[in-house]
């Protein structure tokens, strides 16, 4: 028997490619180890989408191929995006691993872990885009699963890199995504997070325009299919008035819209090829913000090529004006083999690190305000476990709370009060708030009043994005 301990980086639809990859270690009689340095085999899930993950992705493989070196370790496979963007310069650099396998080449996990393969690395166009009949093992604890609705993207944006490593989209039947979904609740999971690179446009890739309307219906209408449903990412171009309905209904889908912008400036939104102007964000943000308790969270890019003063000074106010409940501001990085590489006017990182640090100034107070509002409520929570932060707390999420994007619900008892079953749902009175977390009790006669310890699954986490 092998036993592999497998690092999964990146985003939530690259930890689904782990955990399509941990099945099929597991059918081949693998054993998957949380501590490296008790593995026989060292699998690295890399990401390469902007130069931080790069970097995160090579200092875990020089990690890891240290450990093969004095360690127990045999063999060091390196998968992912990374290996599929630069195989070539990794192979030269790093005769410490064994095998790279690229985007759409996951299935030869086995060979590379079991037996030998004919070549060192296995690179093709595009990515495997699993089915339900595909065995998966769910890494997420609670009562929580990511569930990849298509892959890759057919957008252009500029600045990045993801179209040329993952390919054009290719989305899944809405009856495969509903039966995968009516499996996962079956099975006790409470939340289903569906992800995509390009949520708003699942289906476009087959001429179906209402695909993810209709993948929403069949959902709401399948009394077997989880009780949460929450997407991940949504963008302005094909966010149809029946998608806002759809988020108001109140039913499985939550209030929840993560919605890149990444900028609000015409001449920058022109630059970075968004296909979408100040004037519809403002239109469609006007209707979202019309539902009820809806949580609305977008990103930035500070510092794009040609940004100029000028241009913050809008996405700066714009963001005070709008007051969105979550905000993720990253630096421009300039990726090569994108168009936005070549574009004049790059702007010295001292000026993008400035209004990256104005910008989350701005929108820390937003959010403590946004989340001191909660106090006095009483929000239905799903209890995830124990704190990775505080190991005697108990965690949850309400609704507007995605996993390890957002921030949590620290769980307390009144006295007599014991913790509940991670991947159940609790009623907790918010009592007070930071601006990233919320604390609550518990409300007495609570199902479930058990504690989790050894339920916990020990698949290493994915790193945050």
């Amino acid at each position: 028997m092998k036993r592999v301990h497998v690092v999964s980086l990146g985003c939530p639809k690259n930890r689904v490619d782990s955990e399509l990859m941990i099945a099929q270690m597991q059918l081949g009689g693998a054993e998957i180890v949380a501590d490296p340095e008790e593995a026989d085999v060292l699998v690295v899930n890399t990401c390469a989408f902007i130069d931080s993950a790069k970097e995160e992705s090579v200092d875990t493989i020089l990690e890891m191929a240290q450990l093969k070196a004095h360690g127990r370790a045999q063999k060091l496979i390196v998968t992912g995006c990374l290996a599929q963007r630069y195989a070539t310069d990794l192979a030269a650099e790093l005769p410490e691993v064994d095998a790279f396998l690229g985007t759409n080449e996951f299935r030869r996990i086995n060979d590379a872990v079991f037996g030998e393969l004919a070549q060192r690395a296995y690179i093709s166009q595009g990515s495997y885009l699993y089915n339900d009949g595909d065995a998966r093992v769910n890494s997420v604890r609670g009562g929580t699963a990511y569930v990849k609705v298509s892959e890759g993207c057919n957008r252009t944006c500029t600045f990045c890199i993801i179209p040329k490593i993952r390919g054009k989209q290719v989305s899944r039947p809405v009856e495969d995504v509903v039966a995968e979904i009516r499996r996962l609740g079956r099975a006790g999971v409470k939340e289903s997070v569906l992800v995509a690179q390009d949520m708003t446009s699942y289906g476009v890739d087959y001429s179906d325009k209402r695909a993810l309307a209709k993948l929403l219906h069949a959902l709401e209408a399948d009394p077997e299919s989880t009780p949460w449903i929450r997407l991940l990412y949504m963008y302005p171009w094909n966010f149809t008035d029946e998608l806002v309905s759809l988020l108001a209904a109140g039913g499985k889908l939550l209030p929840y819209v993560d919605m890149p912008l990444q900028h609000v400036s015409e001449p920058v939104l022109k630059a970075m090829r968004r296909n979408t102007t100040q004037e519809r964000q403002r239109a469609l943000i006007g209707k979202l913000r019309e539902i009820p308790g809806l949580v609305l969270r977008t990103t930035f890019i500070t510092g794009f090529p040609g940004e100029t003063d000028a241009d913050f000074q809008a996405l700066y106010r714009w963001v005070e004006e709008v007051e969105f409940d979550r905000v993720g501001v990253f630096t421009y990085s300039r990726e090569e083999d994108t168009d936005a590489a070549t574009l004049p006017g790059q702007v010295e990182d001292h000026v993008k690190e400035e209004r990256r640090d104005a910008l989350m100034e701005l929108q820390h107070a937003i959010s403590e305000k946004k989340n001191r509002a909660y106090i006095g409520q009483t929000l239905r929570v799903l209890v995830d476990g124990v704190s990775e932060e505080h190991e005697y707390v108990m965690e949850g999420r309400h609704a507007g709370q995605a996993p390890d994007i957002d921030g949590v619900v620290y769980l307390s008892w009144d006295d007599g009060g014991e913790p509940v079953t991670p991947g159940s749902f609790v009623d907790v009175h918010i009592e007070d708030a930071t601006a990233y977390d919320l604390m609550g009790v518990v409300l007495p006669d609570q199902p479930l009043r058990i504690s989790d310890e050894g339920l916990r699954l020990h698949i290493p986490r994915v790193a945050r994005p």
